[in-house]
This record gives C-alpha cells, sequence and structure tokens, in this order.
C-alpha cells in the first residue's frame, strides 16, 4: 500500500494549507465548473501575455505583496538609501500604482468577459427554453383537440346506443301489436315469427 500524498491528511481529506500560508501566500482559486467558463478560460490561457496579467493581478491582490512593500519600504527608510523626502521611492511607488492599476482594469476586463460569456450562454438556455416551451405548447392543444373529438364521438356513439335501443323498443312493440292483430283475426302466426 503506497504513502498518502503530501496533499492529503492520513483520513483522505484534503489538507488545508498552514496559518502562515493562508495570511501570506494567495490562496489558489478554484477551477471553474461551468463548461462555457472552462472553455473561456482555455482560451484565455492560449496567450502568454494573458497569463501574464492573471499572475501579476493575483499576486497584487495577496497579503504577500503587501508584506514585501511593508518590508520594502521600512528598509528603504530604515536604512537610508535616500534622504527625506523619499523622490526615487515616490516615483517607483507611483510607476508600480500607475502599473498595478492596469492590471487592476485587465482583471476587470476578464470578470466582465467571463460575466459576457455566462450571460450568452444564458441566453441561448432561455431560447432553447422558448422553443421547448411553444413546442410543448403546441403539443397541448393538439392533445387538447384530440380530446375534445373523442369526447364528440363517444357522445355520437351515446346518441347511436340510444337509437338502436329506441328501434330494438318500437320493433318488439310492432312485433307484440302484430301478434295481437293476428289473434284477433284468427289467424296463424306468420312464417319465422316465434
Amino acid at each position: 500500500m503506497s504513502a498518502p500524498s503530501t496533499d492529503t491528511r492520513s483520513n483522505g481529506h484534503p489538507r488545508e494549507p498552514g496559518r502562515l500560508h493562508r495570511w501570506i501566500l494567495p490562496l489558489r482559486r478554484p477551477k471553474p465548473v461551468n463548461p462555457v467558463l472552462l472553455e473561456h478560460a482555455q482560451q484565455r490561457a492560449e496567450y502568454a501575455q494573458n497569463q501574464i496579467a492573471d499572475g501579476i493581478t493575483a499576486f497584487s491582490g495577496s497579503m504577500l505583496f503587501v508584506y514585501i512593500h511593508l518590508l520594502w519600504f521600512g528598509c528603504w527608510i530604515g536604512f537610508g538609501v535616500e534622504k527625506y523626502p523619499f523622490g526615487l521611492l515616490t516615483m517607483i511607488v507611483s510607476l508600480e500604482a500607475i502599473f498595478l492599476s492596469t492590471f487592476v482594469l485587465i482583471s476587470q476586463n476578464r470578470a466582465d468577459a467571463k460575466r459576457q460569456t455566462i450571460a450568452d450562454q444564458q441566453w441561448l438556455t432561455v431560447l432553447e427554453e422558448d422553443e421547448q416551451n411553444k413546442q410543448l405548447l403546441d403539443l397541448s392543444r393538439q392533445i387538447l383537440s384530440l380530446t375534445k373529438e373523442v369526447r364528440d364521438y363517444a357522445g355520437f356513439a351515446e346518441q347511436d346506443h340510444q337509437q338502436n335501443e329506441e328501434l330494438l323498443e318500437i320493433s318488439r312493440r310492432t312485433l307484440a301489436l302484430t301478434e295481437e292483430v293476428h289473434k284477433s283475426a284468427g289467424s296463424a302466426p306468420p312464417p319465422g315469427a316465434p
């Protein structure tokens, strides 16, 4: 039996990242489950610039990024790399802010593209469901029409049955009257009569 992998506990459940890992390193986002988003992610991964922008955005949105900057600014000021008012540091931080705001906009565009992809897929689903609903409505109308025809046919059959019963009753009375007429006239019953 093989030893359990390093990323699972002995009971088979995934190991949670350590406290230090959660506070410093960015947690990996779960992969999308929606097939449309998976396809969108694969299309984005085809271009290196998208992968770089996604990596920078993920890193700059983590606490590790904050801690590195705290350490960097503390060392810059503490070791006296330059004198107050820190012109070079200000310029570096300004350039970094420009680039980071660009990466934030790239990330927002990516999120908008994902939302648009999902919205397009949902619209296609709505159109398919609408077409199915129209077909179901048409089938329901056909079933209703057939049901009315069956009911009308049953009504005609009932009327035919009643007419047949009335004709049978009239035939019986006619036969009875014919027998009485023959008895009173004294003649024999007609041939084939009971």
